[in-house]
């Protein structure tokens, strides 16, 4: 954003907690199914054996890979409905946040982490905010804040909108080099 000639301002509206350390044995299924980059650190963080690794998209794919880890699938549509598509036949285990969707995947489900949302005392004035995830969405509706939003993906998109937020331009490819890009149609180079 700042190489667009843009100032950023960072504003912490969620954190991620934990809800274990033990290593996770996946051998029991044909796939471990990643849908973001805190699962990856999860998974680094408490060690896991697994037959196969399927990532939502290239920016979980990097960070299993960072921490070593050998990725199968990495979804050309970065949203579970494109993971689901792409998915070979087998059991699967997806290992996400708590408040994960399992709609979508028809896999068991280990809630590695969960995310709290926090509530900011002063919002940042500015022109525009970006949004990762619907949980950020959803608590930067809490503070009451009313700036236009770019969303990464359709799930933020549809999580901001439902909560009174103006959603002004979504990320073509669900990841941060979409989300900049989005930015960039939306409020021109300086």
């Amino acid at each position: 954003v700042e190489s667009l000639g843009h100032e950023a301002v960072f504003c912490e509206l969620i954190r991620v907690e934990p809800l274990g350390d033990d290593p996770i044995d996946a051998g029991a299924y044909d796939w471990l199914v990643i849908t973001s980059r805190n699962g990856a650190f999860e998974l680094a963080r408490r060690g896991v054996t697994a037959n196969r690794i399927a990532a939502i998209g290239p920016a979980t794919a990097d960070a299993l890979r960072a921490h070593g880890f050998t990725v199968d699938l990495v979804a050309a549509t970065h949203t579970q409905e494109g993971l689901r598509d792409e998915l070979p036949e087998g059991s699967a285990l997806l290992a996400a946040a708590e408040g994960a969707r399992r709609d979508v995947l028809e896999a068991d489900f280990l809630p590695l982490y969960r995310t709290v949302e926090l509530a900011p005392e002063a919002f940042p004035a500015g022109d525009l905010v970006l949004l990762a995830s619907a949980s950020a969405a959803r608590a930067l509706a809490a503070t009451g804040a009313r700036i236009p939003v770019v969303a990464i993906g359709p799930q933020t998109a549809a999580a901001a909108r439902e909560h009174g937020l103006e959603v002004v331009a979504e990320a073509e490819t669900h990841d941060l080099d979409g989300l900049v890009a989005a930015v960039e149609r939306f409020l021109p180079t300086r």
